[in-house]
């Protein structure tokens, strides 16, 4: 019997390739660590995030690669960790050094449960062992404190190396918000330019520390808060919310191409409130239409990342302060949202990996 050499490991893992990325697994550099002990085998992989889809695949994949290439090999053990992939970008890490990713949570109209969606897929990726933020940049209309169970914190305290203010934590992500500068009698009655400032201030004058991920909740439609954003530190991409409703669709038709306008890339489209299924009879009723995301998806050549049905119990955690996805994370809807912040963290590293690649190929 020959004996089993690293060589023979890391050409079996040449074949397997991320089925996201469309590459090999030791071209991606994915490949960290093999020990081999006589017929016992253990790789370590690297994810390009710990919210990877296809986890399960790639190990699958490595495991039958491996038995194919080396049939003698009596133990194979797949050790899989993360590593999140980041946008590289001299502006942004100048204005957020620790941030590797910047996404905007948008949506053409408002009460299609943009904010919602947004507080949701920041916990199912922190879930998954991402490091989250939150920004509200809904200044009008803060409505994060009250959806992560902070609505009676007011005031923010100063980060005592930096300087800088520090957010508030929930629910294992950071947040900062207007609202916990103001009470909720107080309405803010600003101009557009000081909402902009505010914004500014949330990204330049709050020490968010190493992020993996840092998520935008904005205000609807296509004002000066949006246009603020992508003037002032550039994104790695945004993702549109919708509900299935003509009407919906439009607007969000207009911030899709307002983010393309300013050439910010679209992850995707969510439809929210798809569906309702009466929990007496198991039937579904489309009552704001069907198929509206996917139709609309397929115009601007975007995806779907996901589907959310109508549910009272994704509405009363965001007014309980304990979203759906923390208060009940084996529930059918609960697993859908984290289905769609897994679509949304693989997308964002077929984005990183492929810019990065072409970067590195173009300097070769």
């Amino acid at each position: 019997m020959s004996q089993i050499s690293k060589e023979n490991v890391i050409n079996a893992l040449s074949k397997v390739n991320d089925p996201d990325l469309k590459r090999d697994l030791v071209s991606l550099n994915m490949v960290k660590d093999i020990i081999i002990d006589g017929t016992k085998i253990t790789v370590q992989i690297e994810l390009t995030t710990p919210a990877c889809p296809l986890k399960d695949t790639i190990k699958n994949d490595c495991i039958a690669a491996i038995k194919k290439e080396i049939p003698e090999a009596a133990e194979i053990i797949i050790d899989m960790s993360s590593n999140v992939s980041e946008h590289l970008n001299k502006s942004k890490n100048a204005i957020m050094p620790g941030v590797k990713n910047t996404i905007a949570i948008a949506s053409g109209k408002g009460g299609v449960g943009k904010s919602t969606v947004a507080v949701n897929l920041a916990i199912a990726l922190a879930k998954d062992g991402a490091k989250v933020g939150i920004i509200d940049a809904d200044i009008y209309g803060p409505s994060m404190p009250l959806m992560l169970g902070l609505n009676n914190k007011t005031g923010l305290h100063q980060d005592p190396e930096t300087k800088k203010l520090a957010p508030l934590e929930s629910y294992g992500i950071k947040i900062i918000s207007i609202g916990f500068m103001i009470d909720d009698e107080n309405p803010v009655i600003w101009r557009g330019p000081m909402a902009s400032g505010a914004l500014k201030q949330f990204m330049t004058d709050v020490h968010w520390g190493n992020l993996d991920y840092l998520i935008y909740d904005l205000p609807p439609g296509t004002g000066d808060i949006q246009l603020t954003l992508v003037q002032t530190i550039p994104l790695t991409g945004a993702v549109i919310v919708t509900t299935p409703q003509e009407v919906s669709l439009i607007d969000a038709k207009k911030g899709f191409k307002m983010f393309e306008r300013v050439n910010v890339p679209v992850f995707g489209i969510i439809e929210n409130m798809s569906y309702f299924i009466a929990p007496d009879t198991g039937k579904q009723y489309d009552i704001f239409g069907s198929g509206g995301g996917e139709k609309l998806a397929l115009q601007l050549n975007s995806k779907l990342l996901g589907s959310i049905p109508i549910d009272s119990r994704i509405r009363e955690g965001g007014d309980n302060g304990k979203p759906i996805v923390e208060a009940l994370p084996d529930s059918e809807n609960a697993k859908k949202i984290i289905e769609i912040a897994r679509n949304l963290a693989a997308q964002i590293s077929i984005k990183n990996v492929n810019e990065n690649l072409n970067e590195v190929e173009i300097q070769l």
